[in-house]
């Protein structure tokens, strides 16, 4: 089973918004009013499974500009990479992969979210003087730690995407300190309320905060107990619904297909989906082994758990006890 991680969610449900806020010059350029398209096949068509074990996403956006061209764009998100020394080369070696099988003018957009203030790969470059050839490769490059110091609850109302780029840094932060994590995904989904977004955008904010901000279940049900009653007593249900729907995909499925295969088919999906989050791909031990387990209960736990685990390994050794 093949499943997008929810950065790609995020970035296809509020492409106009993560566009405006990290690369504005060219969300300045581009002509909303005609639409855009995801070339998800596209882009299948050149890559390669690489990178194995990384945690990577790449889209490729069909827009048209104000001025009636059309462009692609390729969007590339490293999340909490490493150092990779073949990191401009391999912009470079998608860029001429679709040029040359499209013949497309494309624009690579890159944003990293590794905290290393040095690691700046934005051009890949060859040069021979002696025979007066040169290739200079540069592309926009933006690092997600230089938002640190960002004032962005100024810009919440602006733009809903300084949200999530907010939430991820706090995510970073918090790392290993759940109390504080909880302080912070508690107030953004009640910040949440306050915005008068449409209630589309807040399930797609929630749904991305949900899944980042993992918490141990005690302070999840903490939170969860609070949410419900703001919403009896504010008569607001989206926010819950929202949490159990994403809580509980497998029953989810379950109840749409009437059927218990149902339930178990997405829970194992549901389980799958947050390893390939945390980790890139999930390894072909740990879908064998879920393929297997028949108990909604026992899933449900495994989705639980995949949320908290620190590695693959770790998760194994869960599914074996």
């Amino acid at each position: 089973m093949q499943t997008d991680s929810f950065w790609k969610e995020v970035l296809e449900k509020l492409f106009k918004e993560f566009l405006q806020f990290f690369f504005p010059k060219i969300h300045r350029d581009v002509d909303f009013s005609k639409g855009y398209q995801f070339l998800d096949k596209e882009f299948q068509q050149i890559s390669r499974k690489a990178n194995k074990g990384k945690k990577i996403v790449d889209k490729l956006v069909k827009v048209y500009l104000k001025n009636g061209k059309e462009k692609w764009l390729l969007i590339h998100i490293e999340i909490q990479g490493q150092k990779d020394v073949s990191f401009a080369e391999r912009m470079f070696t998608y860029y001429y992969r679709i040029f040359d099988k499209y013949k497309r003018d494309v624009v690579s957009l890159a944003l990293l979210t590794d905290t290393n203030r040095l690691y700046r790969p934005q051009e890949y470059a060859k040069e021979f003087k002696d025979w007066e050839f040169s290739l200079r490769f540069k592309f926009p490059l933006v690092k997600i730690i230089d938002y640190i110091n960002y004032e962005f609850e100024k810009e919440y109302e602006k733009n809903v995407f300084a949200i999530v780029a907010h939430a991820f840094l706090k995510t970073m932060e918090t790392e290993g300190d759940d109390s504080k994590r909880f302080r912070w995904k508690r107030q953004f989904v009640l910040r949440l309320y306050d915005l008068g977004l449409a209630q589309e955008t807040i399930y797609n904010l929630y749904q991305f905060i949900e899944w980042i901000m993992a918490l141990p279940e005690s302070l999840e049900e903490k939170l969860l107990t609070e949410l419900v009653k703001i919403e009896e007593k504010e008569k607001m249900g989206y926010i819950t619904y929202a949490e159990r729907k994403w809580k509980k995909e497998g029953k989810r499925e379950g109840k749409i297909e009437g059927k218990i295969e149902g339930k178990i088919e997405g829970l194992q999906k549901a389980v799958e989906s947050v390893l390939e989050v945390k980790f890139g791909s999930v390894e072909a031990e740990i879908l064998s082994a879920l393929s297997q387990i028949k108990s909604v209960d026992k899933l449900e736990s495994l989705l639980h758990q995949a949320k908290l685990t620190k590695s693959q390994d770790d998760f194994k050794k869960i599914l074996s006890e």
